[in-house]
């Protein structure tokens, strides 16, 4: 349906944009029952909301008036969390209003204060800004508020997260008693309903989300690796999905650095956000993403807020959310204006509960998997290298006649393959990664994982259900060793194929310094040297308090430490087996006449040819 009749200055700014039909919270909005009425919106990222409230207050500014004219005294304000939205706000409202003639003015933190004074003091109609600048202008006596005849409060809920509400609250108190109040918000909880109640005069109330769907734009990938392996599997994700636009969240500024740090060693082109940096570097950052100079940005939360990058068409969460506002925030960065989306979930399999909780607070179906392999990455390069534009371009006649002079000397196979290692050689090479067991013959596409089956699991051989020992060096014998226990074991899929370079970086010991690991169900026992100790004991301090932690511990007894029976116990991979020219024949071996200790005869079943009975298997096995 066509946008309902506003002011024709707007209706002409939306046709030169090419806007057809309302988005659903622009039609609302638009409503008849709307009109002039305080509105309380909630709407998910990316549905169209700025547009929205500046269609909104559009007969408020505006009123009979073919132009807006003698710019003063603000109009109208928009408060928005973080620079860059603001940012982004002012830009949309400058197309907007141009042919009404407004003047939009921008006040955000980190910009020179001096130029919004004075761009306040020459008169405008839209103030856009954050609420610290705001409430500093507003203080100095800078922002007049008399005149105000509508105020918007973008993203609410972020700002009161971020801690704005004295700001907010302030700037709300100094504003006409006579004004309208539009409230949008991804989500409308207990203090921001009691905002809109204490600053709302029969407000409308407009929920545009559906609460039992997850945004249908967006792809929900869930994908299981091993603790260390995180960083490769982020590099595999990218160069699996070579999507135009990727934002990886990281939790902390220090693992922003980390993760910027080692994409850009392995080739890709990236920036990094967090809120350590500056507003020229960020702005900076910003622009080499929408100019294509970098397709990947590592970003924390408090970065990202607000951010509209073109063509995102990939979010990677490096490090799970916290809560699930946190997954539904970030995952709405991808998904926007219509455009399909994937966001992809980085799951050590220590923290599977963690993400299941996640998914099913925020009522999501993901599709569970492993982390694309590096064969599945060539295979998916053989295919875009074959549908490369650049083949399907017609030649130009120079281009031919240089093409001609190289086959006078090369084969056209040998042209071929030298194109070929052109086309790889621009390419991040990808990792190889642990491969689960239960990942074996499944892709990251089509693995359809179930968390009741990984509850349940894949059962091994029931000989190896009990304790598991691998490698004790011969060299540490127990007097060269203590013991230390780390959190995570056979129902987090321990393996020392990633636990043994776990506990090295943790630990910041190396290989030869362990000795016997030893995996329980919910925990794994491992030995150090006493050469180690001190070293070792010093750097796992920094372990506490977190999901995964390593503590000294006393030495395994002969019974499981979840108080199973007596544990089966692989013998060391490192020690030699007698070769069979020093065993003594059988045959040489003297008859026994007597049993062979005092604790009496041997019971049991006899033997081949004694008696005629069964041949001895052996005890029974344990049954768990």
């Amino acid at each position: 349906m066509p946008f309902p009749a506003t002011h024709a200055a707007l209706e002409r700014a939306l046709a030169a944009q090419g806007y057809a039909e309302p988005t659903p919270v622009q039609a609302a909005v638009l409503a008849p029952e709307a009109a002039g009425r305080d509105l309380l919106v909630s709407a998910q990222t990316g549905s169209g909301k700025t547009v929205a409230f500046g269609l909104a207050f559009g007969p408020t500014l505006l009123e009979s008036a073919e132009r807006l004219t003698n710019p003063g005294a603000p109009l109208a304000l928009v408060i928005a969390p973080t620079r860059e939205l603001a940012l982004q706000v002012n830009a949309e409202l400058t197309w907007l209003y141009k042919d009404a003639g407004a003047v939009v003015v921008s006040c955000v933190g980190g910009m020179d204060p001096r130029r919004e004074q004075r761009a306040l003091a020459s008169g405008c109609h839209i103030v856009v800004g954050t609420p610290g600048r705001l409430k500093d202008h507003l203080e100095r006596g800078n922002l007049n508020p008399k005149a105000l005849r509508v105020v918007v409060l973008d993203e609410a809920d972020e700002m009161l997260d971020m801690g704005f509400r004295e700001d907010l609250e302030e700037i709300l108190d100094s504003a006409p008693e006579g004004r309208r109040t539009l409230l949008f918000s991804a989500t409308i909880a207990k203090e921001i309903a009691a905002l809109a109640r204490r600053y709302q005069r029969d407000a409308l109330r407009i929920d545009t989300i559906q609460r039992n769907e997850p945004h249908g734009d967006i792809e929900y990938r869930a994908m299981r690796v091993a603790p260390n392996e995180i960083e490769h599997a982020v590099v595999n994700v990218l160069r699996f999905f070579e999507a135009p636009g990727a934002l990886v969240f990281c939790n902390t500024r220090e693992g922003v650095r980390h993760m910027h740090s080692a994409l850009r060693e392995r080739g890709f082109s990236v920036v990094g956000l967090s809120g350590e940096l500056g507003q020229r570097e960020r702005s900076d950052a910003l622009q080499a993403l929408r100019d294509g100079h970098a397709r990947v940005c590592v970003a924390t939360d408090v970065a990202a807020r607000g951010l509209d990058l073109p063509d995102l068409g990939l979010v990677i969460h490096a490090d799970l959310p916290v809560n699930k506002a946190g997954l539904l925030h970030r995952s709405g960065r991808t998904g926007r204006a219509g455009r399909k989306g994937i966001s992809v979930l980085i799951v050590p399999y220590t923290r599977r509960r963690k993400a299941e909780m996640l998914l099913s607070s925020g009522n999501i179906d993901a599709e569970w998997g492993a982390a694309p392999t590096a064969d599945a990455i060539r295979a998916k390069d053989q295919v875009r290298l074959l549908e490369d534009p650049v083949l399907a371009e017609a030649p130009a006649e120079e281009d031919l006649a240089l093409a001609a002079k190289v086959l006078e000397t090369k084969s056209p196979e040998h042209v071929a393959a030298a194109l070929i290692r052109l086309y790889r050689a621009r390419l991040p090479s990808p990792e190889d990664l642990f491969e689960d067991p239960r990942d074996r013959g499944s892709s990251a596409k089509s693995d359809r994982w179930s968390p009741d089956r990984a509850e349940r699991g894949e059962r091994p051989d029931r000989g190896d259900r009990g304790e598991r020992e691998f490698g004790k060096p011969d060299r540490l014998s127990p007097d060269d060793v203590v013991w230390f226990r780390v959190t995570v074991g056979r129902k987090n899929n321990a393996d020392p194929k990633w636990l043994i370079p776990l506990i090295c970086r943790l630990g910041h010991v190396t290989k030869p310094d362990i000795g016997a690991i030893r995996i329980f169900d919910n925990e794994t026992k491992f030995e150090i040297s006493k050469g180690a100790e001190a070293k070792f004991a010093q750097a796992i301090k920094a372990t506490e308090g977190e999901d995964i932690r390593i503590e000294p511990s006393a030495p395994p007894g002969p019974r499981s430490s979840s108080g199973g029976a007596a544990p089966f116990v692989k013998k060391p991979f490192n020690k030699k087996k007698p070769s069979n020219d020093a065993r003594p024949d059988r045959g040489d071996r003297p008859e026994r006449s007597s049993p062979p200790s005092s604790h009496g005869p041997r019971k049991g079943p006899p033997g081949p040819g004694k008696g005629g009975g069964k041949p001895f298997k052996g005890p029974p096995r344990r049954k768990d």
